[in-house]
């Protein structure tokens, strides 16, 4: 018997978005403390945080309450004024915004049900930008829910504002409506003006009315400290400043989570509220979120498990027969395929492929219809790929989830599907763009809305958003923040002092009480949620209604449908997701395909190319891969040239050695030595610990690449069953410790020895197989990749211009920013035409061997802007002047947008300089005016009549180079021409050393090199190493900056644009790197020139640097 009986039954959390301030499981944590024996999470209108808090709550032997805090609407007669503002929202005027609460609990399954409806209707069928639910409909779902009356806020406590008299005709319409056990009046006691008067008079109408009073906190932190957060919180949902968030934020810190005795000493007068809490835990005790919800994977031809598998394995046996005819392989496909049968009867699982079949289907129809007369429909690629393990299965290649023959690929299929299998298969599927979006669309009107949704995912406070927001509603400048958070990287939280302390001006700021609060506070809103978002390919599908199981609400994208869980809730619950993921690649190669048709005579059928091209495997060998799929980085780029692949094998492992697992143990050292020595001498012998493992890694020299490598090694070598092999396989994961997987050593070593092993041997292997317990690669997910890859790489060879175009139009994806694409496609004899009012399109788009810049990419037109401006030329014909165009011109364009295309060359062709054609602009549409366009109709160019002009003698020059390449990166954020610093060498030291010439220098000669900053890497198995990507005018730098210096430098690395490196050259057969032992930005007035001469190339690169070229920056 507990000596203060108490349960709190209304707490929020951190996913009471923008106004609570405590992850779900610190409450847990903090209650285990005080000795509760349950607690409630109650967060406004959602569910979001509840699986995590009930699992949580398991965990630690507490039971979770799962309920919400649902905003309502009156919709009933003959109230008072005071209380009708509380009913149906009147459109302009939201009166839902004043929160109008009740606090609702679900007591058993049937509960959690209608709890889940009543949000679900709560965001799908508002009536304004608020959730809510009428009353009316509330107190028709009301079956296994415990209903209380609310905060201050509560519909009864604002009646009482108004009168007595109005919160009795508000309790009778509850009272009347629900069963005596299920209504519950709340009191409150937060030390806050009006608390007791309010508790005393719903204590007289809880006596009046004998309905049970009940006592809780309003919860909105777990401790007291966190209420500064909170307040900072409510500041930014507000978008204003502490000081002026004041009418919004909570009047004291009293609002944390009390213990029971505290409690008791609040709530002395009325006990029956206290020990009515530990009642409402024990009737809501039936209900465990962490138990089956009920769900099924669907199977709407309701078949039986035998019908499904003769249904599957007839549509298998079906295309075995298309595939195989002739092939030496049919027999041991057919072979493969009855395994997999069996093991698909044994778990029950022939219904799930065959859904993913039917998904299949309709990703075909939608193909179908998208490229219907369209030239890649020609081009011989699926409407989609699949990823990932179950590339390995033989029934996902036969039933079109996979484009990968797994018999000739020789995969291992039990990292996908195995007898011990305790989870289910994992299908990723890979579509482009536009298929992805329409097939979503289908998938709902095939099962229902009801039936279908997208996991969510929670946009999180990171430090970058963190620094930002939370000195902003300090009062901080923008500007200083804008340094601090450039100066920052992904996680600070640990740093941030120190990050701060070398930037200039910031050393004696960080020990003043401003900067110290400010420090703390970032570090406390790390990682506490900002708004739900939309999973980039999550979808669940289930035969029972979700709306039973999870809340839904709408996304952002009209026509879908979230669910308010993330995918670990998704998968705590037991559901099973489908990921439709968006492959930008894909959606590139379909639009090069399209151009190539327009431009050629012959559709390239991508399926049928020869995939043993070498002058394709020479691009890949000597680097000329940027642009394309997987090989594009860094990293691969220098593998290429190490590995030297001659075919799809080699080019799979490639793809899969430069992976943390691989990496950190050591393998791409261990394989690239041992392929050169391979090729330099035919007759050496690869030596391994033990017989078994040449059959296992004989196709990696011996090195454990692929995740699947160790599976077998446990297999064949230690005689795991495939249950405890594919458990220690899910140990390799990216958060996972050395330690889980050291934990297998004895079991390991056990297996070893039945099979005589010697245990030296045992260890040496096992060793290899810790060495790589970190993430990899199947080997059928790499040679998915593989073939995509080696596509890529054929299209950007054979067909430059229209692969440059489409991968203009295809941004973001990959390693490099347009600008370093722009300046690469040069390279390759391609010239960027900037924009023009009468060439260009709204995207990009060839133009013989060149490629013309689209109107949508120059700053403030958009694609929306530009197509109407297209139609308007399609329709009436070129645009002759600017006066001209300036009567045509759609609403949407305004001043600023024209000087835009006019900054950056776009009106050249009527014969005046840039400056002149602004003089005009300001001349037709003054300084602010907004030239509204005209009908067809009206539109007619006015006779000019000859006149004196008193500005004749005003010349306008055209732009300079320099400020011509300052106005392209402003307005397009990358130069269609120049190396920006191609116009600064003469300033510059003539010592700096370019990237074509270091291959002629010795291994360790000192250089000094310069050049714009591409990308910066900090990958976490470098152990702290720095990459930096330069770019020079004949091509890229690789630097390493070590830990020491990176400290040194860190200012400088993170964000100047230009930089100047010291260092010594390591240089091998096939790569080079630049070791730096000291980095400082580039300046021009570090030449001997004099200052006066330097004035200009001074100029110019702080112009570029309020407009930098862009980098990709990964940590």
């Amino acid at each position: 018997m507990l000596k203060h009986p108490y349960v709190e039954l209304h707490c929020h959390s951190g996913f009471s978005f923008l106004d609570r301030s405590s992850h779900p499981p610190e409450f847990i944590l903090e209650a285990l403390k005080m000795g509760y024996p349950a607690i409630a999470l109650t967060d406004h209108n959602g569910l979001y945080g509840s699986m995590e808090f009930a699992q949580e709550a398991h965990k630690n032997g507490i039971h979770a309450i799962t309920g919400s805090e649902i905003t309502i609407a009156l919709d009933i007669c003959n109230v008072s004024k005071k209380l009708g503002s509380l009913t149906r929202p009147d459109g302009e005027n939201d009166i839902l915004s004043k929160d109008c609460h009740l606090t609702i609990l679900a007591e058993n399954m049937v509960g959690y049900s209608n709890l889940c409806k009543l949000i679900s209707e709560a965001h799908l069928k508002k009536h304004s930008s608020h959730p809510h639910v009428l009353l009316s409909s509330l107190l028709t779902q009301t079956e296994g829910l415990i209903i209380l009356t609310g905060c201050r806020k509560g519909p009864l406590s604002i009646a009482l504002e108004d009168s007595f008299n109005t919160a009795e005709i508000l309790v009778r319409k509850l009272k009347g409506s629900l069963n005596p056990d299920q209504l519950f009046i709340e009191i409150q006691d937060n030390e806050r003006k009006g608390d007791r008067y309010r508790n005393r008079s719903l204590g007289c109408l809880a006596d009046r009315f004998n309905i049970p009073l009940v006592a809780t906190r309003n919860v909105h932190y777990h401790d007291p400290s966190r209420s500064r957060i909170q307040d900072v919180l409510v500041s930014i949902r507000n978008r204003t400043t502490l000081d002026g968030s004041h009418k919004w934020r909570r009047p004291n810190a009293q609002f944390y989570l009390a213990s029971p005795e505290e409690m008791f000493h609040r709530f002395q007068n009325r006990p029956d509220a206290l020990k009515q809490t530990l009642k409402i835990a024990e009737k809501c005790a039936h209900f465990d979120l962490t138990q089956n919800l009920g769900y099924t994977f669907p199977d709407f031809q309701k078949n039986s498990q035998k019908k499904a598998l003769d249904s599957l394995k007839f549509k298998c046996l079906s295309q075995l027969e298309n595939y195989y005819e002739g092939s030496p392989l049919a027999s041991e496909a057919r072979e493969r395929l009855y395994q997999e049968l069996a093991l698909v009867d044994i778990h029950n699982l022939a219904g799930f492929f065959l859904v993913y079949s039917e998904i299949i289907e309709l990703a075909e129809e939608v193909s179908l219809k998208l490229r219907t007369g369209v030239p890649r429909n020609q081009s011989g690629l699926p409407p989609g790929r699949g990823r990932g393990s179950s590339v390995s299965s033989i029934i996902c290649y036969l039933i079109g989830l996979s484009h990968i023959d797994p018999v000739k690929s020789n995969l291992f299929l039990g990292r996908f599907l195995n007898k011990d299998m305790q989870t289910m298969p994992d299908i990723d599927l890979d579509f482009p763009r536009d298929i992805r979006e329409e097939l979503i669309l289908q998938i709902y009107k095939k099962y229902g809305y009801d039936h279908a949704a997208l996991v969510c995912t929670f946009s999180t406070y990171r430090a970058r958003s963190a620094i930002r927001e939370v000195g902003k509603v300090l009062g901080i400048p923008i500007e200083i923040l804008t340094k601090i958070s450039k100066s920052v990287e992904r996680h600070p939280e640990k740093c941030l002092s120190e990050i701060l302390r070398p930037l200039p001006g910031f050393s004696l700021k960080t020990t003043s009480p401003l900067w110290k609060t400010f420090h703390q506070l970032v570090k406390n809103i790390l990682g506490l949620p900002r708004h739900i978002s939309q999973h980039v390919g999550g979808m669940i599908i289930s035969s029972r209604p979700l709306t039973e199981m999870v809340p839904l609400e709408p996304s952002i994208q009209r026509g879908r449908i979230l669910c308010q869980w993330d995918k670990d809730s998704c998968n705590d619950a037991g559901f099973i997701k489908i990921d439709f993921l968006s492959l930008g690649m894909l959606s590139l190669v379909d639009e090069a395909i399209d151009l190539i048709s327009n431009r050629h005579p012959h559709v390239p059928n991508l399926s049928r190319i020869n995939f043993e091209d070498q002058e394709i495997y020479d691009q890949i060998c000597s680097g000329e891969t940027i642009g394309t799929f997987q090989l594009e980085s860094r990293a691969q780029i220098q593998m290429g040239r190490r590995i030297q692949p001659r075919d799809l094998n080699d080019l799979a492992i490639q793809i899969a050695i430069v992976r943390p697992g691989p990496i950190l143990g050591g393998g791409i050292n261990m394989y690239t030595r041992k392929r050169e020595l391979l090729r330099n001498n035919s007759d050496y012998v690869i030596q391994y610990e033990h017989p078994i493992l040449e059959e296992i890694l004989g196709e990696t020299l011996g090195v454990i690449v692929f995740q699947d490598q160790v599976l077998q090694i446990c297999r064949h070598l230690a005689g795991f069953s495939d249950g405890e092999a594919d458990s220690m396989r899910r140990s390799m994961s990216r958060k996972r410790s050395k330690q889980s997987i050291e934990s297998y050593w004895e079991a390991f070593q056990k297996g070893c020895k039945s099979k005589n092993i010697d245990e030296s041997v045992a260890r040496k292997i096992f060793q290899q197989i810790l060495a790589f317990s970190d993430f990899g690669f199947p080997k059928s997910h790499a040679v998915a990749f593989s073939l995509l890859a080696y596509q890529s790489v054929w299209l950007r060879h054979y067909y430059s211009t229209e692969y440059y175009v489409a991968l203009f139009n295809n941004q973001p994806m990959g390693f490099y920013s347009l600008d370093a694409l722009s300046r690469d496609a040069q390279r390759k004899g391609i010239q960027i035409l900037l924009p023009n009012i009468n060439l260009s399109k709204d995207k990009c788009t060839p133009e013989s061997s060149d490629l013309r810049i689209g109107l949508g990419l120059v700053k403030g037109w958009g694609m929306k802007t530009a197509i109407s401006v297209i139609t308007e030329r399609q329709r009436y014909g070129p645009f002759r002047s600017l006066s001209e165009f300036l009567q045509r011109m759609p609403d949407s364009l305004n001043r600023n947008t024209i000087e835009n295309l006019i900054l950056v060359g776009g009106f050249k062709d009527f014969g005046l300089t840039r400056r002149e054609l602004l003089w005009q602009l300001g001349l037709w549409m003054g300084p602010r005016e907004n030239l509204k366009s005209r009908t067809v109709k009206k539109k007619r160019i006015q006779t000019e009549l000859r006149l004196e002009d008193p500005n004749t003698a005003i010349t306008f020059p055209e732009l300079t180079t320099t400020e011509q390449i300052i106005m392209e990166y402003r307005m397009l954020h990358f130069s269609a021409g120049f190396h920006p610093l191609s116009l600064l060498r003469k300033e510059l030291d003539s010592k700096a050393i370019f990237s074509d010439r270091l291959c002629e220098l010795s291994d360790r000669h000192p250089v000094k090199v310069s050049g714009i900053v591409v990308a910066r890497q900090r990958p976490s198995s470098a152990k702290g190493y720095v990459f930096i990507s330069l770019e020079d005018e004949h091509g890229f730098i690789n630097v390493v900056v070590n830990p020491k210096l990176y400290k040194k430098s860190y200012s400088i690395l993170g964000t100047e644009p230009f930089l100047v490196v010291y260092g010594h050259l390591e240089k091998s057969e096939t790569t080079l790197n630049v070791l730096a032992y000291d980095i400082e930005r580039l300046d021009v007035y570090k030449t001997k020139t004099p200052p006066q001469e330097t004035n200009g190339a001074f100029n110019y690169l702080k112009g570029l640097r309020r407009f930098p070229p862009k980098s990709k920056d990964f940590s």
